[in-house]
């Protein structure tokens, strides 16, 4: 179907033939308000407080306001561009490369997550935390290729609620799990490195004996990095002693710092904490300066988890990301996801419910006023 037709039906739905020329300019204005006011919320929120899942809803409510003001401007010229047959041509080819992109996405995505999920298993070894990218690929494409042909065996009133409430539940965890990944890419983006932070705070992780890992030892690079860029900035490390392991992880990472000819007088050593709160909450009780300005440092797929964290504790920072393989990105993302929902499970039970219960009221109101 050619762009041009679509776009002169648009304009008759519009009210090219049932409205006013000043009434039909009062609507298209109207909707340009509306998807600038879309793309105005994504900024705010970007600017205020982006340690939020509303940074995610919010993109993608911004990324609707940008279609909509496209299609406008479709809409404004489209008599210019049939005229002109090879930017019509181009318009057509990329709109079929777009539908292409949405048809194919759920396959492509399946099929990342299963070689992703594959090669952690080879490299990383048969583990259950490993499983994680190739367990969602298999229940994601049983989804898509399955579940829908459930529907046809559901031939009473409650086997269909149930084949409802149940899909309801499974599109919620997807776009949650979407809105996860939205937001946690959006948290790494940084215009610059020189923020003027008071404070770098490094994240642990395991170490061997006494060595930092390399997945450590990115984590440090990357506070270095950060502190060269911070002049005024202390780094905090932060790790206590778990099984295993010789030394505290925040000694082993002081030894790396050190021997990356970081001035000792600019390193500060949290050895208690075992896990991410701990981190955040005793390295914040080694923060002697008023109202300061701290960036967190930890793995890319982990730094909104923290930010989410660092947030309950009402801790105001930055997140920054060290890169790690990317094979063990999707799997790590995965199980930062639970992380999550396991911090806000109570929220999220209460929303399927609320939801599950207007799916039910829906069908059963019509059922009793009949």
């Amino acid at each position: 179907i050619e762009v041009y037709a679509i776009l002169k039906q648009f304009e008759k739905a519009l009210g090219g033939e049932y409205l006013n020329p000043n009434t039909q300019l009062l609507i298209l204005h109207g909707i340009q308000l509306f998807s600038v006011l879309l793309i105005g919320i994504f900024i705010y929120v970007m600017v205020k407080e982006p340690r939020t899942l509303w940074s995610g809803v919010s993109f993608l409510f911004a990324l609707a306001g940008v279609g909509i003001l496209l299609l406008l401007l479709l809409f404004r010229y489209s008599d210019w561009l049939q005229a002109h047959t090879p930017i019509r041509f181009l318009l057509l080819l990329l709109t079929i490369l777009f539908i292409l992109a949405v048809v194919l996405f759920p396959l492509l995505l399946v099929l990342t997550f299963f070689i992703q999920g594959i090669q952690v298993l080879r490299r990383e070894g048969l583990r259950p935390q490993n499983m994680l990218s190739l367990l969602f690929a298999i229940l994601l494409f049983a989804y898509l290729i399955f579940w829908p042909r459930l529907g046809d065996w559901q031939s009473n009133f409650t086997g269909r609620m149930i084949y409802a409430i149940v899909g309801l539940w499974i599109v919620y965890g997807l776009l949650l799990f979407a809105i996860y990944a939205i937001s946690a890419l959006l948290n790494l983006i940084h215009r610059r490195d020189n923020q003027n932070f008071d404070y770098i705070v490094v994240l642990g992780a395991g170490i061997r004996g006494e060595r930092v890992t390399p997945l450590l030892a990115a984590r440090l690079d990357r506070g270095i990095a950060l502190l060269k860029r911070n002049k005024k900035a202390l780094l905090i490390l932060s790790g206590g002693q778990g099984p295993g392991e010789d030394i505290t992880e925040g000694e082993a990472m002081a030894r790396y710092a050190l021997s990356r000819r970081v001035p000792p007088e600019k390193i500060l050593v949290e050895k208690q904490s075992r896990n991410t709160r701990q981190n955040l909450e005793y390295s914040r009780e080694l923060m002697e300066r008023t109202h300061p300005r701290v960036a967190v440092v930890t793995t890319s797929y982990h730094v909104f988890r923290a930010l989410l964290i660092a947030r309950r504790m009402h801790l105001p920072c930055k997140g920054f990301g060290a890169k790690t393989k990317w094979y063990y990105t999707l799997n790590a993302l995965i199980r930062e996801y639970v992380g999550y929902v396991s911090l806000s499970y109570r929220l999220h039970i209460f929303v399927l419910v609320l939801l599950s219960g207007l799916v039910l009221l829906a069908n059963i109101l019509p059922r009793y006023l009949h």
